[in-house]
């Protein structure tokens, strides 16, 4: 099935924008770009109101220790729950605050958390295009393009300032943005490509959550419960990812595309495979036990009532 990942700048933020925003043209990493948005410009913050700006597991990780808060008070301070691009996947988005719906990070001087800021702002006014053609796990990048996004009231088109589209998203920070948000949005598109037929049971989907929100409890989950003795995971990644929470992130993903998809990468370990399938052995010869001995029983009760009856037979 030919997969198509969406422009992540839409995917991340909407404002109910009209199609037409969207220029008709593709655009490469060299092709050029006329823009800049500063505290001078007339529509300084415009684009921070009134927007639905969905965070990524990075963006959460980023943002709390900017903040300096643990992952459960970020996300009752700052966030509200959502569900992640027309799926049942649990995700957040940032709350927005007062009449004007704002931005909890944006004043009139800009915004406070701006070296550490959300993907959705990074990626304005160019959003990107990523196609899949039928193309299997670990086959390499699709076709991949770039797009311009040019709504009435931003200003920053017609600023002096020009670049191409590679030095934009060099100076915006989006391709370390990119790298770290790549698996994680694959897992939401495949979610996506299943449709609404199947849906993810209450655990997944708490599972899901945990992993994509709250690092410290995933990291509990991994070193507190049986988790290493499942999974078989090799002596460096145990070890990278008790400290390093971005290691821990990267985990986290190949984690839920093994558990929720069946992707390859993370395998149990063969004794808990062979202590499995004992195991369901066992529950199958009990059963059969079970059901030989109920049968038997069954029988018994029968020839009981048979012999019963012809009793009764003789005396009459």
């Amino acid at each position: 099935m030919a997969q198509t990942e969406q422009d992540p700048k839409n995917f991340f933020s909407s404002k109910n924008t009209n199609p037409s925003n969207i220029l008709p043209q593709k655009l490469g990493l060299d092709s050029p770009l006329q823009f800049r948005c500063h505290p001078g410009i007339s529509c300084f913050t415009a684009c921070c109101h009134t927007i639905k700006i969905i965070l990524t597991p990075y963006d959460i990780l980023m943002l709390k220790r900017r903040l300096n808060l643990p992952a459960d008070e970020f996300i009752t301070q700052y966030t509200e729950p959502t569900y992640l691009e027309k799926t049942d996947m649990p995700g957040l988005m940032l709350k927005l605050v007062g009449e004007d719906q704002a931005c909890p990070f944006v004043t009139p001087q800009g915004c406070t958390v701006y070296t550490d800021r959300p993907s959705a702002c990074r990626y304005y006014p160019v959003g990107m295009a990523d196609f899949h053609e039928g193309q299997n796990e670990g086959e390499g990048a699709g076709e991949q393009f770039f797009f311009l996004v040019k709504e009435p009231h931003c200003k920053g088109h017609e600023e002096p300032k020009h670049w191409t589209i590679g030095e934009w998203r060099a100076d915006q920070g989006v391709d370390l943005r990119d790298e770290m948000n790549r698996e994680w949005l694959r897992l939401v598109m495949r979610r996506k490509s299943f449709g609404f037929q199947a849906s993810l049971s209450d655990a997944a989907k708490r599972m899901f959550f945990m992993a994509s929100t709250d690092l410290e409890t995933f990291r509990k989950f991994v070193f507190e419960s049986s988790f290493l003795q499942t999974y078989d995971v090799d002596a460096e990644t145990v070890e990278s990812i008790k400290t390093d929470d971005v290691a821990l992130m990267l985990f986290s993903f190949k984690y839920l595309a093994s558990s929720l998809f069946g992707a390859p990468g993370l395998e149990i370990r063969k004794e808990k495979v062979a202590s499995k399938v004992a195991e369901m052995k066992r529950h199958q010869e009990d059963a059969v036990q079970r059901a030989e001995k109920e049968y038997q029983e069954l029988k018994a009760e029968r020839d009981r009532m048979l012999a019963a009856r012809g009793e009764s037979g003789k005396e009459e």
